[in-house]
């Protein structure tokens, strides 16, 4: 039996829905997947992130927006969303609409610790729970390998708890692979989120087999470099083989350079728009690049 918030959830859905046929292109089509390798659960190639697009005001114009791109993101099935205590509001901003939107049980939602001690690792979870608006996450990741050898035990002392389902490091620097690596070749993960882009490919010469040979799955950030990019690509058109792929934009074709990887199990970008939402959304359906179109790209923007 539903709960009548449920119906007027669901009600409310429909009409936005109804009101705005952007919304019907998102879920014409069914989203790959990639399999987590430890458990075996598939997740959609194409995820979302808060950095910068989730730090807004509540019941701003910009949120209300945000309505509609996780409207936009669920219906086209998405279910991957990145946070951090440490995103200027964000995950609270997150764990408000999800709770509006009636989407924590679609949502896969991962969130960080970014402490320097034990306690403040603490205080930290507690008020994660408190924004995010749960009792629970999907995946607690160590933010950028900040004090790791402290906070992967208490992440894990949380998995133990049926806190969180999964735990992993993240970085987004290059500079910072060869870190990663060591610790992914002497601790148990089951994920790591790492940049990767066609003009930041290190990742695919040691670190994303590194990571498919020890059964760990992989987020990508930055795969627009910041939005850097889209400046690189003003006036410039698509390759002329991008229409074999299914890409009719640039962003899709960034995103998929990032998926077509076999170890990269999906690429999280951000957006407050839900124009890009759906056309990001696209760029998880159809082809992948192949090893030679990806190399084609990685000359083109290196």
């Amino acid at each position: 039996m539903y709960a009548r918030r449920d119906v007027l959830r669901t009600g409310a859905a429909l009409g936005l829905l109804a009101s705005s046929p952007w919304l019907l292109a998102a879920s014409a089509d069914s989203l790959l997947t990639r399999k987590v390798p430890g458990t075996g659960e598939a997740l959609p190639v194409i995820g979302a992130g808060t950095s910068g697009s989730f730090e807004v005001e509540a019941g701003s114009a910009e949120y209300q927006r945000l309505q509609q791109v996780l409207q936009a993101f669920f219906a086209g099935g998405g279910r991957i969303i990145d946070t951090s205590p440490n995103y200027g509001g964000a995950d609270a901003i997150l764990g408000q609409l999800l709770e509006e939107g009636g989407w924590h049980r679609q949502c896969f939602l991962a969130t960080k610790i970014a402490a320097d001690s034990k306690a403040a690792a603490e205080a930290q979870w507690a008020g994660t729970l408190r924004s995010l608006r749960t009792d629970r996450v999907d995946l607690l990741q160590i933010h950028n390998l900040r004090d790791w050898q402290r906070q992967l035990p208490y992440a894990r002392e949380l998995k133990a708890q049926g806190k969180t389902r999964y735990v992993g490091i993240t970085h987004y620097l290059s500079s910072s692979h060869e870190q990663v690596a060591q610790i992914v070749r002497k601790e148990p993960l089951d994920f790591v989120q790492i940049n990767y882009s066609v003009n930041a490919p290190e990742a695919a010469r040691q670190l994303l087999p590194l990571c498919q040979d020890k059964g760990v799955a992989v987020l990508i950030n930055r795969a627009f470099d910041d939005g850097r990019l889209f400046a690189r690509v003003t006036n410039m058109a698509l390759p002329d083989w991008a229409a074999e792929v299914g890409a009719s934009s640039w962003a899709q074709l960034f995103l998929k350079f990032a998926i077509s990887h076999p170890a990269v199990t999906a690429v999280i970008p951000a957006t407050g728009r839900p124009d890009r939402q759906i056309d990001q959304l696209k760029a998880g359906q159809g082809q992948l690049l192949s090893e030679a179109q990806q190399r084609a790209l990685i000359k083109l923007f290196g």
